[in-house]
């Protein structure tokens, strides 16, 4: 079960990097951040592809809810604690993201894009939930990350031990959060949704 999540977790990774980079390109504009989205949509919207994705998000789930419960009473190293807690909010976050995104998709036949996305970013006091609801989910990834490296990462580097290195990846990730935050609300200041997109606001 553990080397299942593992290779499940290296694949959905790659995925959710590239992801999350789209969402960083959003600094740049709106126009980039759906340009760069266009172009991953030619791989990862191919129905083999979607389909592999949709299995390795329910094996990652399954699995580490499975480990979740029999590690929980044996967790000793903050690096544990942060591993098994950061997966427990991966797991609710794609379950509910990816149930979001499909049924935007085919029941309200939108493009789940960019404006989709930041709807409720961009929108009070929906922002109120969505922050949270987001921040946290990047956060955990780049927590998870962080101590699986720890775990399996046994030299120093560059002079910095192995727990230096995790805490570095940790607080890159809430700077990278912050950033993100800053380009999905255009500055901070507002992004104006389209007007299809309205039903996900209560307009």
């Amino acid at each position: 079960m553990k080397r299942l999540h593992y290779i499940s977790g290296v694949t959905i990774t790659v995925f959710i990097g590239l992801h999350l980079l789209n969402h960083f390109l959003s600094v740049f504009g709106e126009e980039v951040h759906i340009k760069f989205m266009d172009q991953l949509r030619v791989v990862y919207r191919n129905v083999f592809i979607e389909f592999i994705l949709f299995v390795t998000v329910l094996i990652q789930i399954i699995s580490g809810l499975k480990l979740f419960i029999s590690k929980r009473k044996s967790l000793v190293t903050y690096f544990d604690k942060l591993q098994v807690w950061t997966g427990l909010y991966l797991a609710f976050f794609l379950l509910i993201h990816v149930s979001a995104v499909l049924s935007g998709r085919y029941l309200l036949s939108l493009d789940t894009n960019f404006y989709f996305g930041v709807a409720g970013l961009n929108t009070s006091p929906f922002n109120l939930f969505f922050f949270p609801y987001y921040g946290l989910a990047i956060i955990s990834f780049f927590g998870h990350i962080a101590a699986v490296h720890y775990q399996k990462m046994k030299k120093n580097f560059i002079g910095l031990s192995v727990k230096q290195q995790s805490k570095i990846i940790f607080f890159i990730g809430i700077v990278f959060t912050v950033i993100t935050f800053y380009g999905l609300t255009n500055g901070f200041s507002g992004v104006k949704i389209p007007e299809e997109y309205n039903m996900l606001i209560g307009k």
